[in-house]
């Protein structure tokens, strides 16, 4: 009996399973991803002509033994000084803020913006790739919106075009000395340039200038010869946010910009403006000192701005997303759920027009949209309702459905 099962075993064929194991895209996509013969092509390259360049002033590094010196007095009066750690242990010390960003700025301040900015690729788009400086002047920029309120422009932070309505208010340190030995010039003249390398409607590669100043007496812009007046922020409908950069320059002399003079507002095509090109018709004069922007995208007040101030239709844009792979549509599909498997294979213009409509339909014209309820899910629902629209309905008061993002 035995001998017979080794010989069943013997004789039987292995049982072979197979499995078909998934398999995750490595790199880049194939319409992105360099070909084999665009790898191997050798890259020849000029160092000097690939070699990125400061166009700014060097760095004012002080001497080491006086930053020492003053640094060891800091720490000396600081110890010495018992209400200090007084108030320290209850709490109560206050820190100068105002103080905390002047030694910031005097340290390691000029390299943290240039980093940002080379992040946002302002460098890039503005004198090219070739170029860069590091900022040696402090812009303190503040946007008044009333009396009491202001909005500051820091390195990338967000303001919107309503914010950004009103004259900015300028000011930075204009004396200027390219290193601790020298003495510091009493009397200079700057230029200060605001520009928008992301919004030109008809040119590519063009900027907008939303404002200049140039000859500006030490920092008192209001002396200065406006060249292009102040318009807020046009970031049209559609086209995310876009970088509004305040440049400034420091010059040797005065400068005759009146040809670049901008005097119809209506004109939008008359903002037309290159960074690039106007640092290298001015770049024996002018030298980039300052940098700070923004990031602004659409709101209401653009839409008047296009209206009243420019006189032009507001343009709205549209992001033409690459179609989506879609298996052929089935009549009965099963284990699907039928109306977002329609709504999968409808015009999305339409779905969101039906959305839309469903929203205003419960949209009072005075009182507008009901009020929101405080426990969604404590509501029962009726018992005829089918369980695809329950779960439409539950989802609408929890403010997840698609009915939510129609705007």
């Amino acid at each position: 009996m035995s001998y017979r099962s080794m010989t069943l075993l013997r004789f039987c064929s292995p049982i072979v399973i197979q499995a078909r194991h998934g398999h995750r895209m490595r790199g880049k996509a194939p319409d992105i991803a360099k070909s084999l013969k665009e790898r191997l092509a050798p890259v020849i390259l000029d160092e000097e002509v690939a070699k990125r360049n400061d166009i700014g002033f060097p760095y004012q590094k002080p001497p080491r033994s006086a930053e020492f010196n003053k640094r060891f007095d800091h720490l000396k009066k600081q110890r010495s000084d018992s209400s200090l750690e007084k108030a320290a242990r209850t709490t109560k010390l206050q820190i100068n803020l105002d103080d905390v960003k002047v030694d910031w700025f005097k340290t390691a301040g000029p390299f943290h913006i240039r980093k940002i900015a080379e992040h946002y690729g302002v460098y890039d788009d503005l004198f090219g790739k070739y170029a860069y400086f590091v900022p040696r002047v402090f812009l303190d920029i503040k946007f008044p919106l009333n009396e009491d309120t202001v909005y500051p422009v820091y390195n990338g932070n967000k303001v919107h075009p309503l914010q950004a309505k009103s004259v900015p208010e300028v000011s930075f340190e204009h004396k200027f000395a390219l290193s601790y030995s020298q003495k510091p010039e009493e009397n200079t003249l700057w230029t200060l340039i605001l520009t928008n390398p992301d919004g030109h409607l008809t040119k590519e590669n063009s900027e907008y200038v939303h404002w200049m100043v140039s000859n500006i007496p030490n920092n008192d812009i209001s002396k200065g010869d406006q060249i292009v007046p102040y318009l807020q922020p046009i970031p049209p409908k559609g086209t995310g946010y876009h970088r509004y950069i305040f440049v400034l320059y420091k010059q040797d002399k005065k400068l005759d910009l009146s040809s670049m003079k901008v005097t119809d507002l209506k004109d939008l095509e008359k903002r037309t403006f290159s960074t690039f090109d106007f640092y290298k018709n001015h770049e024996d004069s002018i030298t980039p000192s300052g940098l700070a922007f923004f990031q602004s995208k659409w709101d209401e007040s653009v839409r008047d701005v296009f209206h009243k101030e420019l006189n032009m239709k507001q343009p709205i844009f549209e992001y033409d997303f690459p179609k989506a792979y879609l298996n052929y549509q089935k009549q009965f599909p099963l284990k699907q759920p039928f109306n977002l498997y329609l709504d999968r294979y409808a015009d999305p213009k339409d779905v969101n027009k039906r959305y839309l409509e469903e929203r205003l339909a419960k949209t009072h014209p005075f009182e507008g949209p009901e009020k929101k309820l405080q426990f969604p899910n404590a509501h029962e629902l009726k018992k005829n309702i089918p369980s695809w629209k329950k779960t439409e309905i539950r989802k609408e008061r929890l403010g997840r459905g698609r009915i939510n993002d129609a705007v």
